[in-house]
């Protein structure tokens, strides 16, 4: 095993806004970049070149599981995801694996 990753997918509640999802975007990065565990993060929108795509994507990699579940756990990332992420949710999908 050389890493593991985490991917997570969203759809946004009806009346979400460019904006909003721009700033989870950002807030999360912020997060990720405080967190000694994450090696590499990436989030953003759907570029909307094929429709039925989810509207937003996160992908986290880490050396290994224990470094997933601390950022998971941390209380930082618990913030953002329940200020921010929580309240405009629709649908999450979400998968980790090694990598």
């Amino acid at each position: 095993m050389s890493g593991f990753r985490h991917v997570v997918l969203y759809r946004w509640a009806e009346g979400t806004t460019i904006g909003q999802q721009e700033e989870v975007a950002a807030r999360l990065r912020e997060v990720a970049g405080t967190i000694p565990e994450v090696r590499g993060f990436s989030a953003g929108l759907d570029a909307g070149v094929s429709p039925g795509a989810y509207e937003f994507v996160v992908v986290a990699d880490f050396a290994g599981k224990d470094g997933y579940l601390a950022y998971r756990d941390h209380p930082a990332h618990r913030a953002v995801v329940e200020e921010f992420i929580a309240p405009i949710a629709a649908e999450r999908a979400a998968i980790q694996y090694e990598t």
